[in-house]
Parts: structure tokens; sequence; C-alpha cells
């Protein structure tokens, strides 16, 4: 079994400068082949696999820091580093790497080797090493420059560096730090304040933990308050001890977590406020400093976690209706920065962080917080209860609904999270925003668990819907109320504000149209929710009536008939027209969303609506003519009515459709769908469509209706309306059809042509579009003088294509031509 004390994290560094953590596993070292020499390998502890393989490269500068890491680069801006959870493994593999360098162990960091020139490479060798000049106030100039010229030259500073930590320079430049600074010795200051920091650059962890011992540090960050490009010093000392005080609001016992966290806080004040600013150049001279913070942020946070009793603590205040509202402030901003620190925390030890948490009561506690009036305590517990509820939304879930049993729903903790974003005082309702998103969390079935014996989407939707759903859409209710009878429903208050509040709801109704099934149903149906909504599609705010759309829209989505039927009940279509009416011709977000809606309903063919559609707001409609949205769909409706009156008619269309070789529904325009367009590439020349099945029906039963259909076509086309189709036949060219009806139309179709009229061998004589060409294949219906001028007009390059594909056919069989070919040729 793997000894624990290989036990690492790997982390490496991004290009914010922080720490990612890549997973934990085990280290070993040993020979790898492909690399050529002693390498470190990390295997995942989950999985087996390989999360580090790395050479141990004789010329690269590892650093062991705190114990119980090892940070080193292997390229320029990648950083990696092993935290080991046991001092005596990171012990064993620090060896390892010193024993293939051939460095002594005792060392905190193996000599940097890089490119220079091979005069200074030869100097820097036949130096023992860098001699300190004596640290007096007259020979600080001279050791300044030192410093600035060390800094260029990894190996003149990594010598500078073991030689200012061998002689323990830094305690005897902060003891001149103090001469200087009462004798007002601003230049000595001025130096001093060019050495401090380079020292920062030299990024050494065991220069580091001297300068930020309890000691030491007050005096590192004056002598960082002299900078010689400022008239006047800074004062961060003054800050750091009069203005800035530590605030315990849970008594902490350990000596050692209060030292870690005022050093914690200290040298971030360093980092992010009294260095300056550091140059593209200085940028990764600093990577040790970050490290420092980091690795101390997770120390603090397992400190913490593992005290038992300051937890305890914690929570007792917070729930305790004693505890008074400044001092619960203070505990509730602790328990954000508590939570914020969890964060550098690698995924198993965060999961069992907020475990903790939740063991401890941190959601009831979080209730109590909820219901203070102090926004900005309601604006901290906003962000923790974003942190439990992005970590595991079900523990959220699973507590709210427990809560349910013993609580009234005014204060349930979601439904103060409603109020809380209904609510929310912010003009741009940040608040607002973030709250509505950790909802949305919530009422996602997509991270919600199902188990054989319990399923969380169906019970926690059932709890929403009953508990909550009538909070959040309160105020889409309370602004749209009906006032008058007469007038209907209004949209009462139109300002920015209550709009973008709206907005927000209605995003989320939408998301609940689209993720839930029948409990949203059934809400917007009792509730008439679709009728209050379509009333903001007169809002003078173009981003509320476009939101209420976009709501209809996804209902007629799911071409679900219970919405369909609710929509053409209430005449719901009504305020969508009067929008686009009085959007007029601008050409706009408005214009294009609605025309859109329609033209869902024409390509998808829902029927109920098309028929509602044309019969309830055609006249409205009919004069729109930019776009063939609208006629499309009075086309489709007039298919729907000839279907109906014509039954056999609608099983013989059918019949046909079964029988053709099928194609894309997309790729099919609405005339195509009529009965007589028949392609001549499925058939045969002078082949019927209908099988051999329907060769015993009667000639005129089936005529009859196709007469009807012929006159009632006639009659259309007095008002000079012609219809188009187009024929997606893939491999061919869309043949164009144009129909055209004469006074003797019915005589065309049932008395037989003229033999002069057939061109035989040519596609150009298709079988006939009704079951009687089975029985009489002289009935085919062809263009002749007096009677059907032309029932379709195919391309000459088709004419040619057939020709050779027939040459080809026959060919290739050396067969006689089949009976009905015989049949055509002959008549």
């Amino acid at each position: 079994m793997t000894d624990t004390r290989r036990r690492v994290k790997v982390y490496t560094l991004n290009e914010d400068r922080q720490w990612d953590d890549r997973g934990t596993g085990h280290v070993s070292s040993g020979y790898v082949e492909r690399l050529k020499g002693t390498s470190l390998l990390v295997r995942a502890e989950s999985d087996g696999s390989l999360l580090l393989e790395s050479k141990i490269n004789p010329n690269t500068a590892y650093q062991k820091q705190q114990d119980t890491l090892i940070v080193w680069s292997e390229a320029e801006n990648y950083d990696l580093a092993l935290s080991f959870q046991e001092k005596a493994g990171c012990d064993e593999i620090w060896e390892k790497i010193c024993q293939v360098q051939g460095k002594d162990p005792s060392v905190d960091i193996t000599q940097d080797v890089v490119d220079e020139s091979e005069e200074e490479r030869f100097d820097d060798m036949s130096s023992p090493g860098l001699e300190l000049p004596p640290c007096e106030l007259n020979r600080l100039e001279d050791l300044a420059e030192l410093v600035a010229s060390s800094l260029p030259s990894p190996l003149r500073r990594e010598k500078l560096a073991l030689a200012v930590e061998n002689e323990g320079y830094i305690r005897k430049l902060l003891e001149m730090f103090r001469v200087c600074e009462d004798l007002e010795n601003r230049e000595g200051l001025h130096h001093l304040y060019e050495i401090i920091k380079g020292i920062f650059l030299l990024n050494r962890t065991a220069l580091f933990e001297v300068m930020f011992s309890e000691e030491c540090i007050m005096d590192v960050i004056g002598c960082l308050e002299f900078d010689p490009a400022l008239s006047q010093p800074r004062r961060h000392r003054e800050f750091l001890t009069k203005t800035a005080r530590f605030k315990e609001v849970i008594p902490i016992s350990d000596p050692e977590l209060r030292q870690k966290i005022h050093q914690t806080y200290r040298v971030q004040y360093i980092q992010d406020m009294v260095l300056p600013t550091p140059s593209v150049f200085e940028e990764n001279m600093l990577s040790t400093l970050h490290s420092f913070i980091f690795f101390n942020k997770v120390e603090i946070v397992g400190m913490l976690q593992d005290d038992e009793k300051f937890l305890t603590d914690l929570f007792a205040q917070l729930t305790d209706e004693a505890t008074d509202d400044d001092k619960r402030h203070e505990l509730v901003n602790f328990l954000k920065e508590f939570c914020a620190f969890s964060q550098t925390l690698q995924p198993q030890n965060r999961d069992a962080f907020f475990k903790t948490l939740s063991n401890m009561g941190i959601l009831p506690a979080l209730e109590v917080i909820l219901g203070m009036d102090d926004v900005q305590v309601r604006g901290a517990a906003t962000d923790i209860f974003s942190y439990l509820v992005e970590y595991n939304p079900s523990m959220v879930r699973e507590f709210v609904m427990q809560e349910s049993q013993q609580n009234d729903d005014d204060i349930l903790l979601i439904n103060l999270i409603i109020e809380h974003m209904i609510c929310d005082t912010d003009p741009e309702l940040g608040g607002a925003v973030q709250l509505m998103g950790l909802l949305r969390t919530l009422v996602d079935p997509e991270n919600m668990l199902a188990t054989a014996n319990k399923t969380e989407k169906t019970e926690f939707l059932s709890f929403f819907y009953k508990h909550c759903m009538h909070v959040l859409s309160a105020p889409l209710l309370a602004n749209t109320t009906e006032e008058k009878p007469s007038k209907g429903i209004e949209y009462l208050r139109d300002d920015f504000q209550t709009s973008q509040l709206l907005a927000l709801i209605l995003e989320l109704l939408t998301f609940c149209v689209e993720h839930h099934t029948y409990h949203i149903k059934n809400y917007i149906i009792n509730k008439d929710i679709l009728r209050r909504v379509l009333v903001l599609t007169a809002s003078q705010h173009a981003f509320l009536a476009l939101c209420a759309l976009r709501f209809m829209r996804r209902i007629i989505g799911l071409k679900d008939e219970f919405y369909n039927r609710y929509i053409m009940r209430n005449f719901l279509f009504e305020p969508v027209i009067k929008a686009f009416l009085n959007n007029g011709s601008r050409y706009n977000l408005m214009n294009s969303a609605i025309i859109e809606m329609f033209e869902y309903v024409r390509v998808e063919d829902v029927k109920s609506l098309t028929a509602h559609i044309v019969e309830n707001y055609w006249k409205a409609l009919e004069d729109v003519n930019y776009v063939q949205t609208f006629k499309g769909l009075k086309l489709r409706y007039e298919q729907q009515r000839e279907r109906q009156d014509n039954p056999k008619l609608d099983s013989m269309r059918s019949i046909l459709r079964n029988h053709r070789f099928r194609r894309d529904a997309r790729t099919l325009e609405d005339e195509e769908e009529m009965w007589f367009n028949t392609d001549e590439d499925d058939l045969e020349d002078g082949e019927a469509v209908v099988p051999p099945s329907d060769k015993m029906k009667s000639e005129e039963d089936l005529m009859e209706p196709i007469s009807k259909f012929m006159e009632r076509k006639k009659m259309k086309d007095s008002d000079d309306k012609e219809v188009l189709g187009k024929s997606s036949l893939s491999g061919r060219q869309n043949p164009s059809f144009k129909l055209s009806f004469s006074g003797s139309t019915k005589t065309s179709l049932s008395s037989p042509p003229s033999s002069a009229s057939l061109n035989p061998g040519s596609p150009g004589s298709p079988g006939s579009p009704g079951p009687g060409a089975r029985s009489s294949p002289s009935t085919t219906a062809v263009t002749t003088k007096g009677g059907l001028v032309g029932l379709v007009d195919y391309p000459d390059d088709d004419d040619d294509e057939d020709e050779e594909e027939e040459e080809e056919d026959v060919e290739s069989k050396e067969d006689p031509l089949p009976p009905s070919k015989k049949s055509k040729l002959s008549s």
C-alpha cells in the first residue's frame, strides 16, 4: 500500500500568477528511459493516471519551502509545486533531488545555471562567494549599488541571497533603518528602500520567512515607505497599527493560528499596497511571494476547520437571537471570508469543508441573516449562499423541502431569496441578477439527482410550484391587473427598474417552460399567465416586450396542444398582432421576432394555430407583402380545408406520398404537397404511381373529387393567383412547376388525348396525377391546344438526361421495354 508520507498535491502557476490545483496523488522517483534520467512521478490516487512526470535536471533550481513544499520552474513562465502531506515525505524527495544534483540536502534551494557569456560564467565560478560591505550608515549606498547590479544575473542573485541569509544581514539592515529614522536621515532611508525592494526580488523563501516574522515585518514595511520617487513617505505602518484592527469575532485559542492570520494579512497588504507594481521583467521574481500567501491561506482554512470548538461557537452566535446586529455583522463577514479562503482548497478538501459547514447548520444561520435589515449583511449572506449553491445545489434543495414541513411559506429560505431579488434597491439590479442565477441553478433539472427510490426532480418541483412560484410571479401579476373590466388587463408601472425586474422574472419563467413539464403548464393555464405576460408587449422598453415574445415563442415551440388550445381559447395572438401593427414599417428586432414566430407556425405546420390565425386575423395581415410568411399561412389553411372537404382526395394523397421517394421535409415547399406534383425522376416513362392493389378502384369514384378539385383551382386562378413550386431532388436541377387551367379542364383529364400530343420516350409525358392512370393509361394528362395548356414545364436539360439514362438502361439490360412503355409508345 502506498505510504501516506508520499501523498502530495500538484500545483501549477497560471498566467494570473495564481496556483492551480492539478490533483492529488503519490510521488515517487526513478529512472525513466524515455527522459534518459531520474524523474519525479506523481500518480493520481483516484485512478492511477499520471499527473506529473518531470525529469530532475541537474541545472534546474528547486526550492524547499515551509518544510512541506518543493517548488521549481520547468520552463520560462511554467512553475510547478508539490505540497506534501507530511514533512518526512518532503524530506525524502528533497534528498533525492539533491542527490541527483550533487547538493547538500541541508540547503533550501539548488543553484541556478543560466546562459551567460563565457567570461561572466568564468568570473562567477572563480569567485568563491559574494562579499557584502559592512552594514554601516556610510556604506548603504555601496550596498544598494551591489544589490542593483546583482539582480540582472541569476548567478549573482543567488550568491547575494546566500550571503544575505548566512550573515543574518536582514536584521542588521532593519537595525540601521531604525537608526536612520531616528536621525531623520532621508538619504539613508532611500538607500534602504532600494535594498529591501531588491531583497524581495531575490525571490527566496528563507529570506521571506525572516522578513515576515513577527519582530521584523513592521520594520520591513517601514523601509518600503520611503520611496525616493515620492516627496513624502507613505504611512503604511500607521494604517496597519491604528486603522486596520484585527476583529476576533470568536476567540482563537491557538496562538500559531493567530500569528498565521496576522502574517497573511500583512504579507497580502505588502503585495497589494506597499510594493510598487512589478514591471514585465520583475513579475516572475515575485512568484515565491504569491506562493507564500497561497499556502498560508490553505493552512489557515485547515486549522480553522479542525478547531471544532471555534466553529461550534461561530454558528451558535450566528443563530442566537440575543446576538446584537453589530456582532452578527462581524460574524457573517468572517464567514464570508472563510468561504472565500476555501476556494484555494483542492476539491476533496473543499468537499469536506462544505460538509462541515452544513453539519454545523450554515443554512439555518443564513436564513436568520437574510431576515436582517442591514443591506451589507444581506449582501454578505448572498455571497455565502452562492458558494453553497455552486458547490452542492442538492444540499440546499433538501434543506428547503425539509423546512417547508415546519415553517410557513413566508419564511422559507428560498422565498427569502426571491423576496430579496424582488426588493433589490440597486437601480441596475445587480443583486437581483445574482439571485436569479442562483434560483435558476436550484430549479435546473440537469443537476437534480434521481435514485431508485427517490426522485429529487419530482419532489422539489412539486414543492417549488406549491410554495414558491406564487412569490416569484407576484410582481408580474401585480403589474398587469384588470382594474377596469372594460379596458382589460393593463400594464401599470412602466419605469425602467420595474421593467428590468419583470424581464428577470420572465427569463426564469421561460427557463421553466423549456425544462419543466406539467408543473409549469398547469401553472400557466390555471393562472392565465400568458395573457398577463403578453400585456408587456405594449411596454415602452423594447427589452421587456421582447422578453414577453420570447416567453410565448418558447411555449409555441413545444407544439403542445394543451398550450395551443389555451392560446386559441383566449385569443392570445391578438396582443402580438397588435404589437406587430403598432411597430409599423420599422425593421427592428420586434418586427423580426414576431415574423419568426409566425414563420415557425407555418414551417412546422401547426394546424390548429394556422387555422386560428387565418380565421381570426387574416384581414389585419393580408397586406403584408414584404415577407411571404402570412400568405404561406393562408395557403396552409386552404390546403387543410381542401383535405377536410375531400377525405378521398386526402387518402389518395397519402397513397401518393407513401409510394414516392421520401425527401427531407424541410425541403418541401407548400405547392409540392399537392397531390398532382409528381416528379419525372420518381417514375419510369409511362409508369403510373398507384400500386397494383388499387387497380380495381372505380375510375368514376376517383375522378369525381379530382374534377371538383380542378374546378376550385380554376376559380382561385381567376383572381390572378399563381402557385409556384420547387422540387428539391438530389442530384438534379430543380424543375419549375407552373400550373394554368382552361375552361375544359375536366374534359382534358377525362378524355383520351390525341396521339400527336404525346412525345414517346420523353420525360415530358408523365403519368396521370390520379389513380385513374392505372385503369386507363390513355387518360394521362398532357398538353393539348384546346384544353390544358401546360401541366408540367420541365427544363430541357432534364429531357436530355432522362433520354441518356433510358438509352443506358436499354443497352445494359438488353431487355425489351416493359409492357407499360410498349403501350405508351404504340399509342
